[in-house]
Protein backbone atom coordinates (compact mmCIF):
# COMPACT_ATOMS: atom_id res chain seq x y z
CA UNK A 1 0.00 0.00 0.00
CA UNK A 2 1.29 3.45 -1.04
CA UNK A 3 1.45 6.27 0.97
CA UNK A 4 -1.17 8.04 -0.68
CA UNK A 5 -3.56 5.24 0.10
CA UNK A 6 -2.66 5.32 3.00
CA UNK A 7 -3.40 9.21 3.46
CA UNK A 8 -7.02 8.76 1.73
CA UNK A 9 -7.57 6.14 3.89
CA UNK A 10 -6.94 8.46 7.02
CA UNK A 11 -9.06 11.31 5.56
CA UNK A 12 -11.99 10.18 7.53
CA UNK A 13 -13.01 9.58 11.42
CA UNK A 14 -13.77 6.18 11.72
CA UNK A 15 -15.94 4.43 13.89
CA UNK A 16 -16.89 0.20 15.18
CA UNK A 17 -20.21 0.30 14.85
CA UNK A 18 -22.96 -3.01 14.53
CA UNK A 19 -25.30 -2.80 11.89
CA UNK A 20 -27.98 -4.62 9.89
CA UNK A 21 -25.97 -4.99 6.57
CA UNK A 22 -26.44 -7.08 2.88
CA UNK A 23 -24.29 -6.29 -0.08
CA UNK A 24 -24.58 -7.28 -3.91
CA UNK A 25 -23.07 -7.12 -6.53
CA UNK A 26 -23.49 -4.74 -9.52
CA UNK A 27 -22.60 -5.82 -12.91
CA UNK A 28 -23.11 -4.60 -16.41
CA UNK A 29 -24.06 -0.75 -16.37
CA UNK A 30 -25.42 -0.84 -12.78
CA UNK A 31 -21.82 -1.19 -11.52
CA UNK A 32 -20.88 2.36 -13.53
CA UNK A 33 -23.71 4.08 -13.25
CA UNK A 34 -23.65 7.06 -10.78
CA UNK A 35 -27.49 7.52 -10.15
CA UNK A 36 -28.98 6.63 -6.72
CA UNK A 37 -30.06 2.35 -6.20
CA UNK A 38 -32.87 1.75 -5.28
CA UNK A 39 -34.02 -1.85 -3.31
CA UNK A 40 -36.28 -4.20 -4.10
CA UNK A 41 -38.36 -3.80 -0.61
CA UNK A 42 -40.54 -1.01 -0.73
CA UNK A 43 -40.22 -0.72 3.13
CA UNK A 44 -36.76 -0.57 3.11
CA UNK A 45 -37.00 2.27 -0.07
CA UNK A 46 -39.77 4.18 2.57
CA UNK A 47 -37.20 3.84 5.46
CA UNK A 48 -34.49 5.37 3.40
CA UNK A 49 -37.00 8.06 2.02
CA UNK A 50 -38.14 8.99 5.32
CA UNK A 51 -35.01 10.15 6.39
CA UNK A 52 -33.32 11.77 3.05
CA UNK A 53 -36.72 14.00 3.55
CA UNK A 54 -35.99 14.89 6.92
CA UNK A 55 -32.55 15.59 6.60
CA UNK A 56 -33.76 18.08 3.65
CA UNK A 57 -36.48 19.50 5.38
CA UNK A 58 -34.25 20.75 8.47
CA UNK A 59 -33.51 24.22 7.21
CA UNK A 60 -37.33 24.62 6.32
CA UNK A 61 -38.24 23.93 10.24
CA UNK A 62 -35.26 26.28 11.21
CA UNK A 63 -36.99 29.06 9.23
CA UNK A 64 -40.16 28.15 10.87
CA UNK A 65 -38.62 28.23 14.18
CA UNK A 66 -37.51 31.86 13.94
CA UNK A 67 -40.63 33.08 12.87
CA UNK A 68 -43.40 30.60 14.94
CA UNK A 69 -41.80 28.92 17.87
CA UNK A 70 -45.77 27.19 18.45
CA UNK A 71 -45.74 26.01 14.68
CA UNK A 72 -42.06 24.89 15.11
CA UNK A 73 -42.85 23.08 18.37
CA UNK A 74 -45.86 20.93 17.06
CA UNK A 75 -43.70 20.00 13.58
CA UNK A 76 -40.66 18.39 16.44
CA UNK A 77 -43.21 16.52 17.85
CA UNK A 78 -44.92 15.33 14.28
CA UNK A 79 -41.37 14.18 13.21
CA UNK A 80 -40.91 12.42 16.46
CA UNK A 81 -44.30 10.27 15.73
CA UNK A 82 -42.79 9.77 12.26
CA UNK A 83 -39.11 8.59 13.32
CA UNK A 84 -41.05 6.00 16.10
CA UNK A 85 -42.81 5.20 13.24
CA UNK A 86 -39.38 4.64 10.84
CA UNK A 87 -37.79 2.45 13.44
CA UNK A 88 -40.94 0.52 14.23
CA UNK A 89 -40.27 -0.67 9.92
CA UNK A 90 -36.42 -0.82 10.82
CA UNK A 91 -37.70 -3.49 13.41
CA UNK A 92 -38.80 -5.48 10.46
CA UNK A 93 -36.11 -4.55 8.09
CA UNK A 94 -33.63 -5.94 10.45
CA UNK A 95 -35.52 -9.80 10.45
CA UNK A 96 -35.47 -9.56 6.48
CA UNK A 97 -31.36 -8.44 6.28
CA UNK A 98 -30.45 -10.29 9.44
CA UNK A 99 -27.98 -10.54 12.49
CA UNK A 100 -26.38 -7.48 12.40
CA UNK A 101 -23.14 -7.36 12.30
CA UNK A 102 -19.64 -5.45 13.08
CA UNK A 103 -18.48 -3.27 10.87
CA UNK A 104 -15.82 -0.38 11.03
CA UNK A 105 -17.59 2.76 9.26
CA UNK A 106 -16.60 6.02 7.89
CA UNK A 107 -18.14 8.65 5.52
CA UNK A 108 -15.53 7.23 2.57
CA UNK A 109 -15.99 3.57 3.10
CA UNK A 110 -17.09 0.28 4.81
CA UNK A 111 -15.49 -2.96 6.09
CA UNK A 112 -16.70 -6.15 7.05
CA UNK A 113 -16.23 -9.72 7.49
CA UNK A 114 -18.14 -11.71 5.04
CA UNK A 115 -18.21 -16.03 4.43
CA UNK A 116 -17.18 -15.16 0.70
CA UNK A 117 -14.68 -13.70 -1.31
CA UNK A 118 -14.84 -10.29 -3.39
CA UNK A 119 -12.48 -9.47 -6.02
CA UNK A 120 -10.81 -6.05 -5.91
CA UNK A 121 -12.37 -3.95 -8.50
CA UNK A 122 -16.07 -5.45 -7.71
CA UNK A 123 -18.71 -2.57 -7.16
CA UNK A 124 -20.98 -3.37 -4.61
CA UNK A 125 -24.47 -2.45 -3.10
CA UNK A 126 -24.48 -2.09 0.18
CA UNK A 127 -28.12 -1.97 2.11
CA UNK A 128 -27.36 -1.08 5.93
CA UNK A 129 -29.45 -0.09 8.68
CA UNK A 130 -27.80 2.15 11.41
CA UNK A 131 -29.36 1.83 14.72
CA UNK A 132 -30.41 3.26 17.23
CA UNK A 133 -32.06 5.89 14.76
CA UNK A 134 -33.07 3.36 12.37
CA UNK A 135 -31.22 4.78 9.22
CA UNK A 136 -31.55 2.71 5.90
CA UNK A 137 -29.02 3.48 3.31
CA UNK A 138 -28.54 1.61 0.52
CA UNK A 139 -24.77 3.17 -1.20
CA UNK A 140 -22.36 2.04 -4.01
CA UNK A 141 -19.14 0.85 -3.23
CA UNK A 142 -15.92 -0.35 -4.70
CA UNK A 143 -14.02 -3.44 -2.95
CA UNK A 144 -10.33 -2.06 -2.19
CA UNK A 145 -9.32 -4.91 -0.30
CA UNK A 146 -10.08 -8.46 0.46
CA UNK A 147 -8.36 -10.60 2.80
CA UNK A 148 -8.88 -13.76 4.58
CA UNK A 149 -8.75 -13.70 8.33
CA UNK A 150 -7.82 -16.39 10.65
CA UNK A 151 -11.21 -17.38 11.37
CA UNK A 152 -12.07 -18.05 7.76
CA UNK A 153 -13.68 -15.03 7.09
CA UNK A 154 -12.67 -12.46 4.67
CA UNK A 155 -12.32 -9.45 5.83
CA UNK A 156 -13.82 -7.08 2.67
CA UNK A 157 -12.82 -3.05 2.56
CA UNK A 158 -14.69 -0.36 0.49
CA UNK A 159 -14.80 2.94 -0.51
CA UNK A 160 -18.24 4.62 -0.97
CA UNK A 161 -18.96 6.18 -4.57
CA UNK A 162 -21.25 8.84 -6.00
CA UNK A 163 -22.70 9.59 -2.62
CA UNK A 164 -25.37 12.15 -3.03
CA UNK A 165 -24.69 15.17 -0.47
CA UNK A 166 -27.80 13.64 2.08
CA UNK A 167 -26.25 10.72 1.91
CA UNK A 168 -22.93 11.68 2.76
CA UNK A 169 -24.71 14.20 5.67
CA UNK A 170 -26.68 11.61 6.70
CA UNK A 171 -23.83 8.83 7.37
CA UNK A 172 -21.08 12.18 8.83
CA UNK A 173 -24.33 12.88 11.35
CA UNK A 174 -24.60 9.25 12.32
CA UNK A 175 -20.84 9.06 12.39
CA UNK A 176 -20.90 11.99 14.66
CA UNK A 177 -23.51 10.64 17.28
CA UNK A 178 -22.03 7.38 17.74
CA UNK A 179 -18.58 8.86 18.29
CA UNK A 180 -20.28 11.62 20.71
CA UNK A 181 -22.20 8.39 22.82
CA UNK A 182 -18.89 7.06 23.19
CA UNK A 183 -16.98 9.91 24.67
CA UNK A 184 -20.09 9.80 27.13
CA UNK A 185 -19.91 6.29 28.12
CA UNK A 186 -16.10 6.85 28.90
CA UNK A 187 -16.43 9.80 30.85
CA UNK A 188 -19.22 7.82 32.98
CA UNK A 189 -17.09 4.89 32.92
CA UNK A 190 -13.45 5.44 33.84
Amino acid sequence: MTSQDEDDRREYYRIEDTIALEFSQLSGSDALASEVLHDASPLFNLLSDLHLTDFESQHLLRHISERDRTLANYLKVINKRIDLLGQALAQSLLRDIGTPKQVTLSEGGISFDTPQAVAVGTHLAIKMVLMPQALGLLLRAQVLHCQQRENGLYEIGTAFEALTDAQRQLLARHILQKQALERRQARENP
